[in-house]
């Protein structure tokens, strides 16, 4: 057994990793670990989680995209490796989870999918890019003098204001918005406990009841609103059923802000670590989209992502996986594989081998990644437009979170 660290430990005659994903040098810093894993090896099985997990950058682009895996349990809905057999208290949440285009397969999830998509579309969101100079403007303008929190002032309202106002569900929600979102998101972290479970579970109740009232009023009384086109959006003649338009307005609410926030702040953390002027990586519309892909390469809000064997496969010679058992995917390793990426851990938005999958890949592909991509674009160029010599007021600390890589907080001065 060789001890990299008191923290990580590797047999690499058995490819075991221990290596406790709530250990603090770990979440802070997750890369340490990623580049001793390449140099290792890229395909390991996880004590911790219990399943073998892959950080190549080519097997996790092609292990998303084979359909001999996929999101839904052959078992049933997906238990992430709850605290009980009996789920009678995740009876809410277990419904929405049950109609999410995010743990379907085909063919219904091609067909939530499709009539989902139809009112998503690139077109569509490019038309928002307006109001989000506008709305990013207006949260700059109310930054207190001195010191402030970028996440609460900036990174999280930006993303819940706009997704909201797509929907067609009062922006005034957006804090109550937020918090049922962080209670249900909290079912795909590691250790999960009974109250995190009840907690998720009221907070789908209550997230799925609301949605149902703005349902109801709009089909009395259609909009030009992402909600209104849900409703009247057809496939072949078939409509969403009313179970699947709550679980497809949540899944969009959430995934919505909740990658963007932190992305938004790992972004800036990045950014600001270059030093120098930082209008420097915003002179035009071909550099900014450059610099949003290098961020979402270089510090992505989502470092794994699971699947079930729906057969019996050989993954990579020598590793087998039977029907039904979990593999991990783990995007931040993969976004950083010396054998894809020169210099991986080089903040280099003009580099020539760009690519992520930070989004991820196949038919799960992140349907909201053009709104989140434009978000980014717009939001960051407006802050470091407005404020070029903004610089961290204090080291920013990541939260423990693996699976959602983000900020506990993002402490700035304006330099002003």
């Amino acid at each position: 057994m060789t001890d990299l660290t008191p923290w990580l430990a590797f047999d690499p005659s058995t490819r075991r990793l221990r290596l406790d994903p709530h250990e603090a040098a770990f979440f802070q810093n997750p890369y340490a670990a990623y580049a001793f894993m390449h140099g290792a090896s890229n395909v390991f099985f996880w004590e911790e989680f219990g399943f073998w997990c892959f950080g190549g950058f080519d097997d996790v682009n092609r292990l998303l995209r084979d359909r001999r895996f996929g999101r839904q349990n052959p078992a049933g809905i997906p238990d992430r490796s709850g605290i009980a057999e009996d789920r009678t208290h995740l009876s809410s949440f277990d419904g929405i989870e049950a109609n999410s285009m995010l743990e379907l397969e085909p063919p219904v999830h091609t067909r939530l999918r499709t009539l989902v998509n139809r009112a998503f579309v690139s077109r569509q969101v490019e038309r928002l890019r307006p109001r989000v100079e506008s709305l990013a403007n207006a949260l700059i303008d109310r930054f207190e003098p001195g010191q402030v929190d970028l996440l609460p002032a900036f990174a999280s309202p930006l993303p819940i204001t706009i997704i909201a106002e797509m929907l067609g569900v009062p922006v005034e929600m957006g804090p109550q918005l937020l918090d049922w979102s962080h209670r249900m998101v909290a079912m795909y972290m590691h250790g999960r406990t009974r109250e995190t479970e009840e907690t998720a579970n009221r907070a789908a109740h209550d997230f799925s009841d609301f949605l149902r009232g703005h349902v109801a009023e709009r089909r009395k009384k259609p909009g030009d609103d992402l909600l209104s086109l849900l409703i009247s959006a057809q496939d072949d003649g078939q409509k969403l059923s009313e179970d699947e338009l709550v679980s497809s307005a949540i899944l969009l609410l959430n995934a919505g802000h909740e990658a963007t926030v932190h992305q938004t702040g790992n972004a800036v953390r990045a950014i600001l670590a270059q030093g120098g002027d930082p209008r420097r990586f915003f002179t035009s519309p071909q550099t900014t989209t450059a610099t949003v892909e290098e961020c979402l390469r270089f510090d992505a809000p989502l470092h794994m992502f699971t699947r079930y064997a729906y057969e019996e496969i050989e993954v990579v010679p020598g590793i087998l996986v039977r029907p039904g058992e979990t593999i991990g995917l783990l995007l931040g390793m993969a976004n950083h594989d010396p054998a894809a990426f020169a210099e991986p851990f080089a903040f280099r938005p003009d580099r020539a081998d760009q690519k992520n999958v930070s989004f991820g890949a196949g038919i799960h592909f992140c349907i909201g990644a053009p709104l989140a991509r434009l978000e980014l674009q717009v939001s960051l160029k407006t802050l470091f437009d407005r404020l070029p010599r903004l610089h961290l007021a204090e080291q920013p600390r990541f939260r423990d979170t693996f699976h959602f890589h983000g900020l506990e907080r993002l402490a700035v001065h304006s330099g002003q």
